[in-house]
């Protein structure tokens, strides 16, 4: 039987995303929304025009909104359905997604803006924590649809006068909630070092602050694809939700894809992407290899083509979204020393020379003497930063040796 979502960006009907009689999902954007003069596509990925977009066309996008195998398989079983099927994977959980996307049941008017949150009490708060692993997203739960693409257990939450809540009915969150995971011991500090020291030396990235509630770590990492504003000075504040997407969704990978020697972006493939789409591509540009240049400096080999987002503004400007999802993966022998993604024509990140930074500099179409400068210059800056974010905590302490050995190393192979 045929089935169909409406599919919503912001308030506006934007298309259908339709399960057809033989298991096959399909994407057509409404008429309405082709003949809007600010009508705008919702992915890179799907250009606005008449035709269908059969599933290799689009899956790429909406199953980028959607949890990885791991948490998908929970999910799936949780919910009583295939999960392998998108469809009603985004029919169940697809009302507060990434971006300024909403699915609706076909026929179904879009709920007026009614936001409503509950609560949490530290004890509600750390049960569901616990819960997480059992049932990732707290998928199921009568009045949450959340949807959030990676594989580390999260949540998202409103944060509003020092206390969390659960967004309920589609009302938009404001930040991520990661908790720790017992088998990555200190995973939160790791990455609130990472995240801290990357903005301690200029860089645009997402706000993190960490916390605990009944022994249990987390990170409250806030969404830089939601903005939250006052009508009048002093009122009550409205969340509005920014569109966005990450690289993989842009370029149209499927999420199982997303390192390169599986078929994911290439570094030459992101700088193209950023260079094409950007409204200031010059700052982006920078900021992206800033980007590449960091997370080889501190140890993140699972750098692939999901940690890095374009975002459109309200102003209908296409930027580089703020660094995220960045941690210092070295710190865990038992995880992979491949980088996602190579450093010209190179994957292990041990045997990077100034020569594999010019190679990519070249397939990038960056000047060669700029990049090779960059490198030792935020070796550097990295040095001179990091004793001020670098905590008493023994994790915190290994991890900045780690980062600190990297760049001293670094800076000796580019003399």
């Amino acid at each position: 039987m045929k089935r169909k979502l409406d599919v919503y960006l912001h308030q506006h009907l934007v298309g259908n995303l339709v399960h057809d009689e033989h298991g096959q999902m399909m994407f057509d954007y409404d008429k309405s929304w082709l003949t809007n003069a600010s009508a705008f596509a919702l992915s890179r990925s799907l250009p606005l025009i008449k035709e269908h977009f059969n599933r290799n066309d689009c899956r790429g996008f909406f199953a980028g909104l959607l949890p990885d195998e791991s948490k998908r398989e929970i999910i799936a079983r949780n919910l009583g359905i295939s999960a392998m099927n998108d469809f009603a994977m985004l029919e169940q959980i697809g009302g507060e997604c990434a971006g300024a996307v909403t699915f609706i049941p076909a026929g179904n008017k879009l709920p007026k803006r009614d936001d409503t949150y509950r609560a949490l009490t530290d004890k509600q708060l750390a049960e569901i924590l616990r819960t997480l692993p059992r049932r990732p997203l707290l998928a199921g739960e009568e009045g949450i649809r959340l949807s959030l693409a990676g594989a580390q257990d999260k949540i998202a939450v409103r944060v509003f006068g020092g206390h969390i809540s659960i967004p309920l009915g589609g009302a938009p969150s404001t930040h991520i909630l990661k908790p720790a995971i017992e088998r990555f011991k200190g995973l939160v500090l790791n990455e609130a070092l990472c995240m801290k020291l990357a903005h301690a030396i200029g860089m645009n990235t997402a706000s993190v602050e960490t916390g605990k509630v009944e022994g249990i770590d987390y990170l409250l990492v806030e969404r830089y694809d939601r903005s939250v504003s006052s009508d009048t000075p002093g009122g009550p504040e409205t969340v509005k939700r920014e569109h966005q997407e990450d690289f993989c969704q842009a370029l149209g990978i499927v999420p199982e894809s997303k390192y390169q020697n599986e078929g994911g972006p290439s570094l030459k493939q992101c700088f193209g992407l950023v260079r094409e789409t950007s409204s200031a591509p010059v700052i982006d540009l920078r900021a992206l290899l800033d980007s590449v240049i960091f997370n080889f400096l501190i140890g993140n080999h699972d750098a692939h083509g999901k940690n890095f987002s374009l975002l459109y503004t309200a102003e209908q400007q296409t930027r580089l979204a703020p660094l995220y999802d960045v941690l210092s993966t070295t710190h865990y022998p038992e995880l992979s020393p491949k980088m996602a993604m190579k450093i010209g024509g190179e994957y292990v990140a041990a045997k990077i020379t100034a020569t594999h930074f010019e190679q990519m500099a070249q397939e990038a179409g960056l000047a060669k003497p700029m990049v090779k400068r960059r490198v030792p210059e935020l070796a550097e800056l990295i040095l001179s930063k990091i004793p001020e974010v670098t905590t008493n905590h023994p994790v915190v302490r290994a991890v900045a040796k780690l980062i600190q050995g990297n760049c001293e190393r670094t800076i000796g192979k580019f003399k």
